[in-house]
């Protein structure tokens, strides 16, 4: 049995962290239709073994991975149906006044019907900050030893202990603490800071801001059996503690625990400053916009632009062309009506997106047939990436041992696991 550790580490280590999208959901007549796809490319294809290289299944993995990003950017571009322009009719979230509230649509379509709302803002939320005691850096306040303090926060309590070798000045003790901190991600931010007269004191900042009503701070630190070392640190004072931010929401003051939060689980906002200054509230509301258009194109010439390199590199590598010239034949058949919609190629070969450019075209006279263009290239891509998921190892070099024959083609059982472009870790 073939050994596939590798290609699987390389297909988690590279590909295993990506954020799952909606897309990835399928109907039971669409995985009916892909197997049919896979079974029928099994029936025709001809028996072959793989010309064994260090980084073949990495190609593999790499066609697979990659056609499947750019199937999910062309699936987005799909959601209101085949014509792109259909994503005119969703609107944008906006606010009056950005600088003190941006805002960021996060419910449905049915939810743009609902009207839009002022916003004042009196405070923003804060977190909780414990300085320590300045002291002189360059002096030695801690005997050489081992040493804790306990750290409590509302759902967890930790224990640090930091060493003090010989040598160590108090910059040195601090900034160690800082560290221990900082790794530990816990939600806290330690760092050492300096005033004029050059002395260090470490401060500890959560992450977190506001408290809630049962609360009385987000974390406190025990000194324990280092009380000596600790007041000498001086980080279990609480010199800021933590704030809830205060609004008013159509004339109702309102607090919460942060300056981010949603509102009838539709507007995500983010509180920047008081709108003390501006004099008037800040209205949030919808409009439409090219937006949604101008970001799906881009997501979708991003993902193009990877599989391009992804043929570019093997082709390089190993002088197989036949991925590269297939993703590029489609950008170059499209190249001056694409120019004409604001789209693109650069010195590398990438198509890139002139939003000033596209949103003008997409807006103007020309609408239609600009519409038109964007059309039969995503639907140009779409086969093709269809064809690169059914039968990624058509791109791998191969010899030919046996075609099969014409009249009596039949399906070998454990071909379709090639197409997975996993299961390849050594020749057949």
């Amino acid at each position: 049995m073939a050994r596939i550790d590798a290609a699987y580490n390389y297909l988690l280590s590279t590909y295993g962290k990506a954020t799952g999208s909606r897309y990835d959901s399928h109907k039971k007549s669409e995985l009916r239709s892909l197997y049919n796809n896979i079974i029928k490319t099994n029936k025709e294809s001809p028996l072959y073994k793989i010309t064994q290289t260090g980084d073949v299944k990495e190609f593999a993995i790499d066609i697979k991975a990659n056609a499947h990003q750019l199937q999910n950017a062309i699936s987005a571009l799909n959601d209101d149906g085949d014509d792109i322009a259909s994503m005119l009719k969703k609107k944008v979230a906006v606010s009056s006044d950005e600088d003190t509230i941006s805002v960021h649509f996060v419910g449905n379509d049915a939810d743009q019907e609902q009207n839009g709302f002022n916003m004042e803002v009196i405070s923003l939320a804060g977190p909780q900050t414990n300085e320590g005691h300045y002291l002189r850096r360059n002096d030695y306040s801690f005997e050489e030893g081992t040493y804790s303090f306990d750290l409590d926060m509302p759902t967890n309590s930790y224990e640090f202990q930091f060493n003090v070798n010989p040598g160590d000045n108090n910059f040195d003790v601090q900034s160690k603490i800082a560290r221990l901190i900082n790794q530990s991600d816990i939600g806290l931010i330690a760092e050492v800071k300096l005033n004029r007269r050059g002395e260090s004191a470490l401060s500890i900042q959560s992450k977190q801001t506001g408290l809630s009503a049962d609360e009385t701070s987000i974390f406190s630190i025990q000194s324990g059996s280092s009380w000596n070392e600790i007041n000498t640190l001086g980080i279990s004072h609480i010199t800021t503690p933590a704030t809830n931010s205060v609004f008013r929401l159509n004339g109702q003051e309102h607090s919460s625990l942060s300056n981010t939060f949603t509102i009838n689980r539709s507007f995500e906002v983010t509180m920047h400053k008081t709108s003390a200054d501006a004099g008037k509230p800040v209205h949030i509301g919808f409009q439409a916009s090219t937006a949604a258009i101008t970001e799906g194109i881009d997501n979708l010439l991003s993902a193009y632009n990877k599989l391009y390199d992804v043929g570019s590199k093997y082709a390089t590598l190993h002088g197989s062309h036949r991925l590269l010239n297939e993703v590029s034949a489609i950008s170059n058949h499209f190249s001056d009506a694409l120019a004409a919609v604001g789209i693109s190629s650069n010195e590398s070969r990438h198509l890139q997106l002139n939003p000033e450019h596209f949103s003008a075209a997409i807006s103007g006279n020309d609408a239609s047939e600009h519409f038109n263009t964007l059309n039969q290239f995503k639907s140009a891509l779409s086969g093709e990436v269809n064809r690169i998921s059914i039968d990624p190892m058509r791109y791998i070099n191969k010899v030919i041992v046996e075609y099969k024959n014409p009249g009596k083609t039949f399906v070998a059982p454990y071909a379709p696991s090639a197409y997975a472009g996993m299961l390849i870790d050594q020749a057949l």
